[in-house]
């Protein structure tokens, strides 16, 4: 929790290089377009800071650039020192998307005629950007006009916006900016700063170093299979060798109890973690209200041997088959997560609407903890700007 940015006082003022800080310390920041609430990346960064401003994460991407939007395991905003090892991501990106068309192709009479197309459409694209600036995908529906999409057809969109994304996920273009949620596209070298974008490129061994370092430096402790997801930029085979590689020198094995009752896991870690425990404090006495994509429950196996709570998203899920709801918040209290909420924005009506409420087995609901809810609750009404909130009458879940 400390190094995921939760033993800070969450009602300390916050400046752009606070949060420019805060973002470096967690990594990245996962970015969602489900807006239930608030979008995940803002609610990843209020839940560790009350005083928290969109427009300032807004400026440090889209002004300021020390931010870049791009992939770790889903799409996030990322500091723009770290985008010298996405040149790694950038090349094997590229390779694994071509063998999937390459593939792909081959199982189809026609696959010939489209990879050509193609690759044809890449061309294109990168040069509507280059001429136009700025480009959103749907700026690009001239290209597609001819195109007819078939079930069960290669592209999983029109062939311009698939290649304005392969463009994106190999590096050519960057995402310089939203328009409400669309993405607008650019050439790299007009978004990314130059010293970042002319850094001499790195061995893949260098590049496997600082990812496992990175990942480490923000877990505390990790298995290797850990350090491998962190990024998703490597393998665990890869991580598994480095753990080898530096441990005694600068690793050490510690064994971590499970909270769920399943064994001790053997972890790997740095000496001066166990020198260092006892210096971090405690976190603030609150109740938390988490984002789905928050990165201290995003590795749902982790969360539930370190916390016992046993998390999932049920948007995929049938809504009679839903054992809570569509979209769920988990709470966090202290160092506990004590439950989850089902709650809602509804802005046509200026409110906040708390449908439904579970709390965890042994939690009670008492009077203590229902006034550290209620004002986490409003600290929310102020954060997304609505004026009311309203409970519904059966909310309380299972007491």
């Amino acid at each position: 929790m400390a190094r995921q940015g939760l033993f800070l006082p969450p009602h300390k003022p916050q400046n752009k290089d606070d949060l420019q800080a805060l973002i470096h310390q967690l990594g990245f920041v996962q970015m969602d377009s489900i807006r239930t609430v608030e979008r995940a990346h803002h609610m990843i960064l209020f839940a560790r800071n009350q005083n928290y401003k969109a427009e300032h994460l807004r400026q440090l991407h889209e002004e300021d650039r020390r931010l870049f939007e791009h992939w770790t395991h889903d799409a996030a905003l990322i500091p723009t020192d770290f985008y010298p090892h996405w040149r790694r991501r950038f090349a094997l990106a590229e390779r694994c998307l071509q063998e999937r068309w390459r593939l792909t192709g081959a199982k189809k009479r026609s696959g010939d005629e489209r990879t050509i197309a193609f690759k044809d459409a890449v061309v294109q694209v990168e040069r509507h950007v280059k001429n136009s600036g700025g480009t959103r995908a749907r700026d690009l529906k001239a290209m597609d006009s001819g195109y007819k999409s078939k079930k069960g057809g290669w592209w999983r969109w029109h062939p311009a916006k698939e290649a304005m994304e392969f463009l994106w996920r190999t590096g050519a273009l960057s995402i310089c900016r939203r328009d409400g949620f669309q993405k607008v596209y650019d050439l790299s070298e007009r978004v990314i700063p130059s010293e970042a974008r002319k850094k001499p490129e790195q061995s893949h061994k260098a590049f496997v170093e600082w990812a496992c370092d990175a990942a480490l430096d923000r877990l505390g402790f990790a298995t290797p299979g850990e350090l491998a997801a962190y990024w998703e930029s490597i393998s665990v085979a890869e991580a598994k060798a480095w753990c080898a590689d530096n441990l005694g020198t600068q690793l050490i094995e510690i064994g971590v109890e499970s909270a769920d009752g399943s064994p001790p896991r053997t972890c790997f870690a740095r000496p001066s973690l166990m020198k260092g425990i006892d210096d971090l404090g405690v976190p603030v006495d609150r109740i938390r209200v988490l984002s789905p994509f928050d990165p201290l429950i995003r590795d749902r196996k982790r969360l539930l041997r370190l916390f016992n709570f046993d998390y999932r998203i049920e948007i995929f899920v049938a809504e009679a088959k839903r054992k809570y709801g569509y979209y769920v918040f988990p709470l966090l209290e202290g160092d506990r997560l004590i439950g989850r909420i089902d709650m809602k924005a509804h802005r046509n009506d200026n409110t906040l609407h708390v449908k439904a409420l579970w709390l965890e087995p042994g939690i009670k609901f008492n009077t203590t903890r229902a006034k550290k809810l209620d004002a986490e609750l409003k600290r929310h009404t102020k954060f997304i700007d609505v004026a009311d909130l309203k409970r519904e009458s059966d909310y309380l879940k299972g007491q």
